[in-house]
């Protein structure tokens, strides 16, 4: 694996195309917006199905010649992350700390490989809150005087590339079963969406820092999962197929039964967790925690 310095070159590269991808398409969307066009029907309005919905929509011939301009800059793009892809699985396909992190519900090889990177030697933080303060995830704290400390939102300082990864892989959690996305919807009930994200990202570099101090996986792995998503890696650093009968583990995630199966455990986790929470007692406001830090306490 890179050193984190080295590494920043390909994640961040990957962070700017994804960011750029994502300004197209809202330019996209605008431009759909302003002329009153009603939303897509199908999921993935860049698709197949998706761009040819497009192609039907009446829309001035400026503005038709604009979302062309947009989509072939979006199929370039494309293009572009495909050979990052392809870099990064070649880097990181033995990196027994990127395996690790692939066990989290929401982590793709790009996310656990720019954590890798960024993170380093994680003996360099002696406690999990050190790690979330190096990516900015925690709440910024205003105090004048002898006065009571205020807690407020998150500081953003430190790398923002990885809270970035680490927000979207909170998205991906968030639509899996298990305890991550039971703590998101707890969250999203009083807090609302955006701060449910960024405590299940804070969350999860809490368990990041747990799983490389203690040479863990995740214990709600997918098995399955997490056995295709290193397989996944591996064809995409240019490894050989494996045809016939020299299948590996990977091959279960085939299996619908088998996939079906480790859902319902994975779903097991979500009752269990708002068991466990149901048992708390709301207190009032600790005299040196407030804010979004007791919500995260609660």
């Amino acid at each position: 694996m890179r050193t984190p310095s080295a590494g920043d070159d390909w994640w961040l590269a990957a962070t700017r195309s994804f960011g750029n991808r994502t300004r197209i398409k809202n330019a996209v969307h605008a431009i759909l917006q302003a002329h009153l066009i009603p939303p897509c029907p199908h999921a993935d309005l860049f698709g197949r199905l998706g761009r040819s919905w497009l192609g039907r929509q009446e829309l001035p011939n400026d503005e038709r010649a604009a979302i062309g301009r947009h989509l072939r800059e979006l199929d370039r793009l494309a293009e572009d992350l495909e050979l990052l892809d392809r870099e990064i699985a070649a880097e990181v396909t033995e990196d027994p700390s990127v395996k690790r992190l692939l066990t989290i519900t929401g982590v793709n090889v790009v996310v656990a490989a720019g954590l890798v990177a960024a993170i380093g030697d994680i003996r360099r933080f002696s406690s999990p809150q050190k790690l979330v303060s190096y990516v900015g995830l925690n709440p910024r704290v205003r105090q004048s005087g002898l006065g009571l400390a205020q807690h407020g939102r998150v500081s953003k300082r430190g790398r923002s590339h990885a809270r970035a990864m680490l927000v979207e892989a909170a998205w991906a959690a968030s639509k899996a079963p298990g305890p991550l996305r039971s703590f998101f919807l707890r969250i999203r009930a009083r807090r609302g969406h955006q701060v449910a994200a960024v405590a299940v990202a804070r969350k999860l570099a809490v368990l990041c820092w747990h799983l490389l101090t203690k040479d863990a996986d995740y214990q709600w792995a997918r098995p399955a999962l997490v056995a295709h998503k290193i397989r996944a890696m591996q064809l995409q650093a240019g490894q050989p197929e494996k045809k016939g009968n020299k299948r590996g583990a990977a091959y279960a995630y085939n299996i619908k039964e088998r996939r079906d199966r480790e859902i319902d455990v994975a779903r097991h986790a979500e009752p269990a967790y708002e068991q466990f929470v149901s048992r708390w007692r709301p207190r009032g406001p600790d005299k040196r925690r407030t804010g979004a830090a007791n919500e995260e306490r609660r």
